[in-house]
């Protein structure tokens, strides 16, 4: 009983660090439970609720969330590729601070991260599935995790630090594991559950069950899937290496099976690919042709993963229910960022474009929020961890650079929500190429510097009249006042975020590099 009056109390003394708007809605009697499912990869475009015109694949389980919470269309990330976007989750903070700029860096545990916070003010916490952070886990009283990347079929895992070796599909297994900690955790403590998918990850290998799973459904093209990277924009856009055309290879189609399908699974797998691939070789298709073929044979392992997730979140959201435990229960759905499904020839992510900046979210929490809304409103993953810190009721880390999206659930905007955002990307040269970029962004525009190490060129993205993102405005005289405005905001943002100068910026930041570091100073 002390225990609770103590906490009581010292909640109550930190109110005042919080910067929430008055509340309107009762908060329930129980700190509510959180599930955070996080995947790797899974852009807006394959959800359907997201209405993209291509209507891809239908999601219904993603979209119940949907239909009984909030989705926000404006979730950003500040450096979209997936190790630094999940140091962003856990710090709050952006990579400049938390240290993690590009695939590969450790990430320093010693950190404050709000499952930390949550354990330490009486949250039963756990993270199932893909960590990629070159470190063990911290602030979790479970923790079993894929080594690195991980594996789609027959992964091998790390439990609390030891080596477990599992059968199966890894969404299925990771989801397995999730329920059964479910099952066994302390009931007495609110709890939060991270369950992180691997899929959709390159190089998207579907469950088994799923092979043949759209009956060779030819899928509508992207308006862009042929774009020559005209109109003004610069040597970034025609250097990248993360085209259907050009990096596209053998594993990513399919030719060549995973080595790690065991003879019954393999069965499985040459049944579907292998007359279809003995068809491909026999067509021996070249130019617009092949690139046609890879993108076909991209949406149906991509989507046939997608599928997996959705399946994932179903089964998660029956055991709530089951359980008794939806009510109050804050249940999130995102991914580490966006993904390009064939846009500007593309896969992968990294840019400040559209496909890569925006990552689907959706929070049910039938307590606070109402059934069926939608928020256009910027927020991102910058924000997560103070808004789970916030819906439990504690007070958020001054150094936390995001902001409570809770006064968003509950219907209301405060009058100083951000209208901009700052973006940064670091990783190159290894693996795709994609030059070194930091903008701002804005519900209709893009400011954009590409930095280094070859390239110094500004562009300006108008989404009202090209929402595809094919044309530079920079030197369009009309667009002149925008330009400065939106370099004075940029400029803002750099400093509200404690961006260093270019020049301060550690190789590692970067990965493989010359001797010399990026010249200039961040404007």
């Amino acid at each position: 009983m002390r225990s609770v009056l103590y906490l009581a109390a010292f909640f109550g003394v930190f109110s005042h660090l919080k910067a929430a708007e008055p509340q309107t809605d009762k908060p329930p009697t129980a700190r509510p439970n959180i599930l955070f499912i996080f995947s790797d990869d899974h852009t807006w475009q394959a959800i359907s609720c997201y209405g993209e015109k291509r209507q891809l694949i239908q999601t219904p389980n993603i979209d119940r969330l949907a239909a009984e919470g909030m989705k926000f269309t404006r979730c950003l990330v500040p450096n979209s590729i997936c190790a630094p976007s999940r140091a962003v989750v856990l710090t709050g903070k952006y990579s400049h601070l938390n240290g993690v700029y590009r695939n590969g860096q450790p990430f320093d545990g010693s950190q404050t991260t709000f499952p930390k916070l949550l354990q330490q003010a009486g949250y039963q916490t756990a993270l199932i599935g893909k960590w990629h952070l070159a470190s063990n886990p911290t602030g979790f009283d479970y923790w079993e995790i894929l080594p690195g990347q991980g594996l789609y079929y027959n992964p091998p895992m790390i439990r609390m630090g030891q080596p477990v070796q599992h059968q199966g599909y890894v969404t299925d297994i990771i989801t397995d594991l999730s329920i059964e900690w479910l099952k066994k955790r302390d009931r007495s403590k609110p709890f939060l559950l991270m369950c992180q998918h691997k899929a959709p990850h390159r190089r998207w290998e579907p469950p088994l069950r799923h092979l043949g799973w759209d009956g060779d459904r030819p899928y509508p093209e992207p308006d862009t899937l042929f774009d020559d990277y005209g109109n003004g924009r610069g040597l970034a856009w025609r250097d990248q290496d993360m085209s259907l055309e050009k990096t596209f290879d053998q594993w990513d189609a399919k030719l060549i099976p995973p080595s790690d399908l065991n003879p019954e699974q393999r069965k499985l797998w040459d049944a579907y690919y292998e007359p279809r691939n003995a068809k491909f070789r026999a067509a021996n298709l070249q130019g617009k042709d092949l690139v046609r073929w890879r993108y076909q044979r991209y949406m149906h392992d991509y989507l046939g993963c997608i599928k997996g997730i959705d399946e994932s979140v179903g089964r998660l959201l029956r055991f709530l229910d089951e359980e008794g435990l939806a009510e109050n229960t804050v249940v999130v759905y995102s991914s580490d960022q966006g993904f390009f499904l064939g846009e500007h020839g593309w896969f992968d992510k990294r840019w400040i474009l559209e496909p890569s900046l925006r990552t689907p979210l959706l929070v049910r929490w039938p307590a606070v929020v109402k059934p069926g809304t939608q928020c256009d409103k910027i927020v991102s993953v910058l924000d997560f961890a103070q808004t789970f810190l916030d819906i439990a009721g504690l007070p958020q880390p001054p150094e936390m650079q995001g902001r409570s999206f809770l006064p968003l659930l509950r219907g209301q905007t405060p009058p100083d929500w951000r209208t901009s955002f700052y973006y940064h990307y670091y990783e190159y040269p290894q693996p795709h190429r994609v030059r070194p970029h930091y903008g701002v962004v804005t519900e209709r525009y893009k400011l954009v510097h590409f930095y280094w190490p070859d390239v110094d060129q500004w562009e300006l993205y108008d989404l009202a009249a090209d929402p595809e993102e094919t044309k530079n405005f920079i030197d369009d005289p009309a667009y002149t006042k925008v330009v400065e405005e939106l370099r004075e905001e940029l400029r803002r943002l750099q400093q509200q975020y404690k961006v260093p100068p270019l020049d301060q910026t550690p190789p590692t930041a970067y990965g493989p590099l010359p001797k010399t570091k990026p010249k200039g100073k961040t404007p």
